[in-house]
């Protein structure tokens, strides 16, 4: 029996079926591993999909599966860890307990165009699996991590997505700080004048809807009595099925003078976190951009490594620097794109790596010194084989040990471009695999650095 082949046509059942954001989110990673006893056991990447396959798709599974084969199967879904432990998690248990409305929505922001990578994988599925599924799924969703990761973008994206489903939704959007400024409002209003109105027109606002999206709870901190109403909204909401969706950027247990009883309801569906951007991740944004602007031709290769290597930790900054760079680019009466070009456009505008860029200097300095040589000789130009060597040894150790990517090594040995610098990585590679005596030398080197 071909389990393959049943499964692949199976997808492709299932692929006419649903949008093309769901089928890659939810379909596309899984994989049909035995059909026995009437059991099919199916491989999913995350405790996050066995869920939602389990509650949200059974039933289309059943029906397009029986089409393919011609026999009732029984469902069972697995992670890796699963089959090696043979340890099964329950995840019942996880994560649970037009329209005139303005909904301050903003319509750039959707799934299709929020790049996935290791860093927000898990919340980017986890989000959505909500908007497929409001105040079923979970409730709340917590979303946290540092500025300029996209955890607006994501929100929003719920939002955006619910109201594409069914337009009769109520979705508000808010950040916290206009809860606050609304209800000290109102406080003032009824201290004046005890205008019951205004206070009925807050409530129906926050309370008379389908989904809350509230950005940056932590503002809450310090206004006590906008937390007490919060408290309210939160259990109405909630005790009614509908979805909250919260941002902030730390975990609920790291909000300090947050109320308790606050913190123990974000504690009840699920949280997620969103991590820094690996370079791959910022890479493929950079890409998403570009194309956005429709720049791909102007870009090279190494310019966008220099913007990944040097944008870390703020998704936001990546496009800044794109517009930085095309713009010099322009004002300098249309001159290319280089990376020369692009270090003098953006150097005032990125915080300088100053611990990556010691690692390299740590490395420059201790290979120099074992081959009797000088720092500025690495950096040089010079090929004679007593230098050459020794710098493809410390552009091989940057990039193998360090993790360093070829366009910066190749700014911090004095300008070399990224061909370079991979040429020499290949020599090394190549060299070590026939003589053991310098891929012994070379590990020497790496045992000295910190």
């Amino acid at each position: 029996m071909d389990l393959e082949s049943i499964w692949n046509g199976f997808l492709e059942k299932i692929k006419n079926q649903l949008s093309d954001i769901s089928y890659e989110t939810w379909f596309s990673e899984t994989k049909l591993i035995s059909l026995d006893n009437g059991v099919a056991k199916v491989l999913v990447p995350s405790h996050v999909h066995k869920k939602n396959l389990k509650e949200h798709y059974i039933d289309l599974i059943d029906e397009k599966f029986t089409e393919c084969t011609g026999t009732n199967f029984q469902f069972e879904f697995y992670i890796e860890e699963e089959l090696e432990t043979e340890i099964i998690v329950n995840t019942d248990e996880i994560g649970v307990p037009s329209n005139n409305f303005e909904t301050n929505l903003d319509s750039k922001y959707q799934f299709n165009n929020f790049v996935i990578g290791n860093s927000n994988k898990f919340a980017a599925t986890s989000a959505l699996a909500v908007a497929e599924q409001p105040g079923n799924m979970y409730n709340p969703l917590f979303i946290y991590g540092s500025s300029g990761l996209g955890k607006t973008h994501l929100m929003q994206a719920i939002g955006n997505f619910i109201l594409s489903n069914d337009k009769k939704m109520k979705v508000l959007y808010i950040p916290c700080d206009k809860f606050v400024s609304d209800f000290v409002e109102i406080c003032r209003k009824n201290a004046t004048e005890n205008n019951t109105e205004a206070t009925k027109q807050f409530k129906n606002k926050y309370r008379d809807i389908d989904v809350l999206i509230i950005d940056d709870i932590h503002n809450l901190v310090g206004a006590t009595s906008a937390q007490q109403e919060f408290f309210n909204t939160f259990n109405e909401l909630y005790n009614n099925k509908k979805q909250i969706i919260i941002s902030s950027d730390r975990s609920p247990e790291d909000i300090k003078k947050l109320e308790e009883r606050l913190k123990t309801r974000f504690n009840w569906g699920l949280q997620v976190d969103i991590q820094p951007p690996e370079f791959e991740l910022r890479m493929n944004i950079i890409n998403k951009k570009i194309e956005m602007q429709e720049l791909e031709n102007k870009f090279p290769e190494e310019v966008k490594e220099y913007i990944a290597s040097n944008c870390v930790g703020d998704i936001r900054k990546l496009e800044g620097a794109i517009t930085r760079v095309y713009a010099y680019a322009t004002i300098m009466n249309g001159s290319a794109i280089t990376v020369d070009l692009a270090i003098e456009a953006l150097k005032d505008f990125f915080v300088q790596t100053i611990v990556a860029k010691n690692k390299i200097d740590q490395v420059i300095q201790i290979v120099s010194e074992n081959y009797n040589i000088s720092p500025e000789d690495l950096k040089s130009k010079k090929k004679t084989n007593n230098i050459a060597i020794p710098r493809q040894i410390a552009m091989y150790i940057c990039r193998i040990y360090l993790e360093e990517n070829l366009t910066k090594i190749g700014i911090e040995f004095g300008g070399k471009n990224h061909t370079t610098v991979m040429h020499a990585v290949d020599k090394i590679k190549n060299e070590i695999l026939k003589d053991e005596a310098l891929n012994n030398e070379i590990q020497k080197l790496i045992n000295k650095i910190h």
